[in-house]
């Protein structure tokens, strides 16, 4: 027998207002999140992932569809009666409150003996390493700080699945790649089913186990950060995941496992297939920047850019139509670009490189 899932959406639909008026933020969305596994919903802005996460909270509910946790539908029953917790961006901690308090909070609600509550606010903060804190009041703390003790009050009641609704946005960058480990260190120490919303595609690649890239209330593709970065099904996923080079060229004929196409550009490709395109057929390929290769020498297009990033230089190539080409090469070991501009050079792709997309 298949394990049941965590949470699971059955063709849920939600439209907020009436008629002309209303406003589709999911389209019969179906989806089942696995039991002790970091889930992440990525997506733009009005996507439709926040709403989605609101309807597995209770917060909102379903114009169509069901929702279920373990198995059971939940529309029925309102937030408080739902085995889930939420961590919401802006943490929302009392800020009246003592970090130990505020842990406390949803046990001391539920009318947890006070021995209890006392043993499990300890032990939530040695999770999020805050031991000793527990005397402070938010306004004391940190934001790293403030987005742990929100993490151990939500972990406090040990939910069945934790809500997190892009808890890491109001960090500066240095903090927030510091909590993306901790996140996932606590997931797998804590075997709980996360569920993350995000629009950052790196926060999403770093920590998830699965993916639901989302775009116009739709899931665009789910799958592995593996598989969804190097196999994207269309332009949309391959666009919002990752820098991408999209090269409009036409089917020449099948080469094995590969096809042939050529651009306008000059450039051939044994592309990827997705699609059946036969000969002749106009498609579109995405190419990765670092899965291309620069050579000396070469006449296939001219260095017309160079942007150092520390690591790496993105060179943009002018090919033979006036095209660009964008190209990401490690640096040598004393920093220094390879290519200067005005530099003729060659470029090879390897065979499988380049996807052609559906759309």
């Amino acid at each position: 027998m298949a394990d049941i899932a965590a949470v699971e959406a059955r063709g849920v639909t939600k439209i907020f207002g009436q008629g002309q008026d209303g406003v589709r933020a999911l389209d019969d969305v179906s989806i089942a999140i696995r039991q002790n596994e970091f889930f992440t919903l990525l997506g733009p802005s009005g996507c439709g992932k926040t709403t989605l996460l609101r309807l597995i909270a209770g917060f909102e509910q379903p114009t169509s569809g069901e929702i279920l946790l373990k198995g059971s539908p939940v529309e029925h029953l309102p937030p408080y009666r739902r085995a889930v917790n939420t961590v919401f961006q802006s943490y929302a901690l009392f800020p009246h409150m003592t970090v130990a308090q505020n842990i406390a909070f949803g046990l001391e609600m539920r009318g947890s003996p006070k021995e209890k509550v006392q043993g499990v606010v300890e032990e939530m903060l040695a999770l999020v390493k805050m031991t000793g804190l527990g005397g402070r009041r938010p306004a004391q703390l940190s934001g790293g700080q403030q987005q742990r003790v929100a993490l151990a009050r939500a972990l406090a009641n040990h939910p069945d699945v934790l809500l997190l609704d892009e808890p890491l946005s109001a960090l500066d960058l240095k903090l927030r790649q510091e909590m993306r480990s901790e996140l996932k260190n606590l997931q797998r120490r804590t075997g709980i089913t996360f569920i993350f919303v995000t629009h950052d595609q790196e926060e999403a690649l770093t920590m998830s186990d699965r993916i639901a890239v989302m775009s116009k209330g739709k899931i665009q593709q789910l799958g592995s950060p593996i598989g969804i970065y190097e196999q994207p099904v269309n332009r949309f996923v391959a666009d919002f995941i990752g820098d991408t080079n999209f090269v409009e060229a036409s089917v020449d004929g099948s080469a094995g496992e590969f096809v042939h196409c050529r651009a306008a550009g000059g450039l051939d490709f044994l592309a990827n297939p997705t699609t059946n395109a036969t000969a002749g057929a106009k498609v579109t390929l995405a190419i990765r920047p670092e899965k291309i290769s620069l050579r000396m020498g070469g006449d296939a297009g001219t260095i017309a850019q160079t942007v150092y990033v520390g690591t790496d230089t993105n060179y943009e190539i002018s090919l033979a139509d006036g095209s660009r080409l964008t190209v990401r090469v490690q640096n040598a070991m004393d920093g220094r670009a390879q290519f200067a501009v005005g530099e003729k050079v060659g470029i090879e792709v390897p065979a499988g490189a380049a996807r052609m997309l559906l759309d």
